[in-house]
């Protein structure tokens, strides 16, 4: 291939895959935002968004393309049973994993190691988090099987041709979805009362506890948003790749994650842009120099990130306390 087909077909596929990785991340920013914690559980729930798409496909014996109605019909069962369960698991673990490490504002007793401004100790915190990472893996490994999925080819293969790339209808279905999804959720974070409530939460637990604010609750609903994200960006990953595997939530998780730095943590439209940015990169990095080590150059990223950018390209947003 001539240098300007491989680089704008590297760049479309690098443009589907960052819209993937931008939902995930997404999800990564906003709990770090609120509660100052690194969900890395947050890679499992992406991956059990994409085990539960592909139980619908089996309950109804999905294994082709579908086109009209039927398609419509199954990719809406799809997302709702996906967006539901994982909903549904982002619920639960806050619930149950992290908001007993969490001090309550309005508790004199402060855990060893805890601040005392409502916000869950760093370490126990992390340590918890890939503790819930690790059971997700092996309950999905034993309920599935440890081989990988295959995940059916629902979306006919209709393809165009654009500047010497092949541009096909899902990898422009997989752009759509994320950018509307990613817009709909910063117009939902900065012009609601939600939203309003989010960034209040962001700023500062027991001033919030203090005016009313349900701290609790508001921190829950950002678990289950951006678990719902991670359900839908599984969704779109199994319809890419046709095939996913109990140990995609890792791998993908991680360079969610990269992204999130990349962008800026805390920063919405910084996990946006981040996800798009890393997806190029490995897209491009896949087709000059070799598509067996795409997945480093996501951590060589991440590790030059870190030593000369740590803000990432549009800043941190992390609330300063007093």
């Amino acid at each position: 291939m001539s240098p300007w087909p491989l680089f704008c077909q590297q760049l479309v596929n690098g443009l589907t895959i960052g819209a993937i990785y931008a939902l995930i991340a997404v999800g990564y920013t906003m709990v770090y935002g609120v509660i100052q914690l690194i969900n890395f559980a947050h890679g499992e729930v992406f991956m059990v968004g994409a085990y539960l798409a592909l139980t619908v496909c089996l309950l109804v014996g999905a294994s082709h393309a579908l086109t009209g109605i039927a398609l419509v019909a199954l990719c809406l069962v799809m997302a709702v049973v996906a967006m539901a369960g994982c909903g549904l698991l982002g619920w639960g673990i806050e619930r149950v994993a992290y908001r007993p490490l969490r001090p309550r504002p309005d508790n004199c007793l402060t855990p060893v190691g805890a601040s005392r401004d409502g916000h869950t100790p760093r370490l126990t915190a992390l340590i918890t988090a890939i503790g819930v990472s690790f059971f997700l893996q092996n309950a999905v490994m034993l309920v599935y099987g440890a081989t990988d999925r295959r995940f059916p080819a629902l979306v006919p293969p209709l393809r165009w041709e654009v500047g010497g790339a092949t541009v096909t209808v899902l990898q422009v279905v997989i752009v759509a979805t994320g950018t509307v999804l990613m817009i709909a959720v910063q117009g939902l974070v900065m012009g609601t009362k939600l939203g309003t409530a989010m960034r209040a939460t962001a700023q500062d637990h027991k001033a919030c506890w203090l005016l009313g604010i349900p701290v609790d609750r508001i921190i829950v609903i950002t678990f289950i948003l951006g678990s719902v994200l991670a359900a839908i960006g599984g969704i779109l990953f199994g319809l890419y790749y046709n095939t996913i595997n109990f140990h995609d939530g890792y791998l993908t998780g991680l360079k969610a994650f990269t992204a999130a730095v990349l962008g800026g943590i805390g920063n919405i439209p910084g996990a946006m842009v981040g996800g798009v940015v890393l997806g190029v990169l490995e897209g491009l990095g896949a087709g000059y120099l070799s598509s067996q080590w795409k997945n480093v150059f996501a951590f060589v990223v991440l590790v030059g990130l870190l030593l000369f950018k740590p803000t990432g390209l549009l800043g941190e947003r992390v609330a300063e306390r007093a």
